[in-house]
């Protein structure tokens, strides 16, 4: 059963439509609190199409985002509260807070390392609203929270609107061909992060 390629193309005939900018911010909102499809999918033939408008349809995607990170965080945070009861008569609830208690000493310990995390966790090829539910369930301040949500989200769609205007549809299609590896480059920096982390917890 296909789920992502029809939504993929769904997404890409929004951005052929006069009220693509609203669409743009919508799929934004919407992207980092449930939804699968990237607003990077609208955003690139947006900007093909009008590269001159591309820092203001960049500027619409980063608002979106950030009106969607706000709900996306208070929904993790008042859902794992509400299925703690569920958590708790299958024995999964013990673990599950002992590992939020790790991250929130951690945070204690090094409240912007979390800023650091968040950020290098904007280029992972993986949805916005994981980053966005799990910042609330573990309780990240939100000074942190909002600001590497600013500039996680905010390199991604300026740097895209940046290469087409100034590289043209070449780039977005340079872009799409590199994106998979750079997004595992980054998935292994996050990754030897949290394992030093790790370390750091049970040997330091």
């Amino acid at each position: 059963m296909q789920v992502f390629g029809p939504l993929y193309d769904r997404a890409l005939s929004w951005a052929a439509h006069p009220r693509a900018p609203t669409y743009l911010t919508v799929l934004s909102f919407i992207e980092a609190i449930i939804f699968p499809v990237m607003p990077e999918v609208m955003l690139a033939p947006m900007c093909v199409a009008q590269p001159k408008r591309g820092w203001w349809f960049a500027t619409l995607s980063l608002a979106g985002s950030m009106a969607g990170a706000a709900i996306g965080y208070a929904l993790g945070h008042f859902a794992f509260e509400a299925i703690k009861p569920l958590l708790g008569m299958m024995g999964m609830l013990p673990g599950i807070e002992a590992g939020i208690a790790t991250v929130q000493v951690k945070m204690a310990e090094s409240p912007w390392a979390v800023f650091w995390f968040l950020v290098l966790g904007g280029f992972m090829p993986i949805p916005m609203k994981v980053f966005t539910w799990a910042s609330g369930i573990v309780g990240v301040p939100l000074l942190p929270y909002f600001l590497s949500m600013l500039v996680g989200r905010g390199k991604r769609v300026y740097l895209l609107a940046g290469a087409i205007r100034f590289g043209g549809a070449r780039a977005a299609v340079a872009l799409r061909r590199w994106i998979e590896p750079l997004g595992w480059i980054a998935t292994l920096l996050v990754a030897a992060a949290v394992a030093w982390l790790v370390w750091r917890t049970k040997f330091a």
